[in-house]
Parts: C-alpha cells; sequence; structure tokens
C-alpha cells in the first residue's frame, strides 16, 4: 500500500509521525473521509473548508489548497491502482513538543490514504440495514459545533457496544445524547420521514454536522419536500414512515429494521427502501454524475 505524506507519495512503512506530534500526544487533529467516482471526489470542496474551519479552530496552519489535494490525490490514486476508492485525509498538529501549547501549530502533518471501497451491492438500498440503538452516549463536543478530530473514542466504544449487541451483520448504531435525544450514528447521520417531513437531528444536539446530510437538506428542500431540524426521541423514530442514514461513502442508505437497546425489534414501513428515500438517492446520484461529468470535461 502507498500513501500519501506531507505531499509525497510512499510506502506506508515509510510514513512516519514524530513522537512529539500533538496529534499522537493530544488528538489535536482533524480528518476527512470520503469516496471517489472514477478518480474524481464529490463534494471536495465542501469537505476542504470544513476541515479548513477545523484546522482554525485548532491552531494548525494547514496551508494546502485544493487544487494541491486533487493532484496529490490523484497520484495516490494511481500509485495504489485504484479509481472508485474510499479515501481518508487527515492533518495533524505537528511536532511541538511535549506539554501543551498556547500557540498555534505552524508544521503540521499531512497524510492521504485509499483503500478499496466496501462492497455496496443494490440489495442494500433495496432491503435497507438494521439500526440498533445503542447505550453508548453521543458525548458533547469540545467546541460549539463538533470538528471531525482524531478524538473517536465514543465512536469506537459504540463500535464495540454493536458488535457485542447481537445486531445483524452490517447493522450500524445509533447513539442518544445524555438526554435522550437522538444523535447520530457511529459513522453515519440520522434521518426519518413522519407525516411527509423529512427531519434529522439539529446540530445542537452536538452531532457532526455531515457533508451527506447538509447535501440530503438541499436536495430535500429543491425536490419541494419540507425538512427540519430537531429534537426527537426513540418513539418518533420508531413511529416513522421511512428512515435513512447518510455518509459520504455509502451515500444515503435506508434503514428498514430498528432495534432498541434491550434487542425488542421494529419493522419501517413495509420492511423496504421507501418512496422518499428512493426520490433522495437518485437525486444524490445524479448530482454526483453531474459532477464527476463536469470533473471530466474541465468544468
Amino acid at each position: 500500500m502507498r500513501i500519501g505524506w506531507n505531499g509525497a507519495v510512499l510506502e506506508a512503512g515509510e510514513a512516519v509521525i514524530p513522537a512529539m506530534d500533538h496529534g499522537l500526544l493530544y488528538g489535536i487533529g482533524l480528518f476527512e473521509t470520503f469516496r471517489t467516482y472514477g478518480g474524481a471526489p464529490f463534494a471536495l470542496g465542501r469537505r476542504l473548508a470544513r476541515l479548513r474551519h477545523g484546522c482554525e479552530t485548532l491552531g494548525i496552519r494547514w496551508t494546502m489548497t485544493d487544487a494541491e489535494v486533487r493532484g496529490w490525490l490523484a497520484a495516490v490514486l494511481e500509485a495504489n491502482g485504484l479509481a472508485d476508492a474510499y479515501v481518508r485525509l487527515t492533518v495533524t498538529a505537528g511536532d511541538a513538543g511535549l506539554g501543551l501549547t498556547d500557540g498555534p501549530y505552524e508544521r503540521p502533518n499531512t497524510l492521504l490514504m485509499v483503500k478499496p471501497l466496501p462492497p455496496l451491492g443494490e440489495r442494500l438500498y433495496r432491503e435497507g440495514r438494521e439500526l440498533r440503538i445503542l447505550r453508548t452516549p453521543r458525548g458533547t463536543p469540545e467546541t460549539r459545533v463538533r470538528l471531525k478530530s482524531l478524538h473517536y473514542m465514543t465512536n469506537v466504544l459504540a463500535k464495540r457496544e454493536l458488535a457485542e449487541s447481537g445486531a445483524s451483520a452490517g447493522a450500524e448504531g445509533m447513539m442518544l445524547t445524555r438526554e435522550g435525544w437522538l444523535a447520530e450514528g457511529i459513522v453515519s447521520n440520522l434521518f426519518f420521514v413522519k407525516d411527509g417531513v423529512v427531519r434529522t437531528p439539529a446540530v445542537e444536539t452536538g452531532i457532526l454536522p455531515g457533508i451527506t446530510r447538509a447535501l440530503t437538506l438541499e436536495l430535500a428542500r429543491s425536490m419541494g419536500l419540507e425538512t427540519e431540524e430537531g429534537y426527537y426521541t426513540t418513539a418518533d423514530l420508531l413511529a416513522a414512515d421511512e428512515v435513512w442514514l447518510t455518509g459520504s461513502v455509502q451515500e444515503l442508505v435506508p434503514v428498514t429494521r430498528i432495534a432498541e437497546a434491550d434487542g425488542t425489534a421494529h419493522t419501517v414501513g413495509d420492511g423496504l427502501a421507501g418512496p422518499v428515500t428512493k426520490a433522495l438517492l437518485a437525486a444524490y446520484r445524479a448530482a454526483v454524475e453531474r459532477s464527476v461529468r463536469g470533473a471530466a470535461e474541465g468544468v
């Protein structure tokens, strides 16, 4: 495997994080995960804007341009013989010595890693997946709006709880806030439809403001659907007509089975992807196709 390291392309074993990197010592760093379609990343500009905002918040002086990231990504994909890939771009604070610092991080490190996409057959988008309500709570973010930071301990604990819960293969776990509000999945944002309204937990619950989440809301509004961002309970979710999850790699995935924390199972709708879910997935894929076509034509 070859990975990107500070703008170069190296064998994975050659890219070494310094022992005094504050990303390693204190979790000061950020990342973005996304996918490519035929070698072209989708919504990269939005992702890099979020990454830069996070770097500014943490005092990380990260200066790569969109064009530099695109060119570097193309080189890493080519080195690994991939076109459709899962991508992770990571920025760490860099070497700043032992001990906390109150100054800016002037020498961050940047890693760019790719791997083949997980299998995503169309059966998943027709028959959906299980969503398991977890007991592991979604903690409050360290900043006003959650950053996509290197501090991922809660998600790892939630993943372990999901694995030990008896959930079906491929299930996603749903975290609640400590107050009991629906928050987000381990690697996804939540949507559901009730009474014709597309609903999703508000950013103020402490969730990550996902890029695919934002695009889904924009698409829904462009289609004339009413949307709402708010505070919801598990009971609201169980009463939903349709449920789906969003994420950059798997796009929009229907949820057709919900299991409560005690294992009590519920079927969503008729047990298949609903009409709003299917319409939004089609609109999302059309947006991807236009983006990829524009990239190929140099637009």
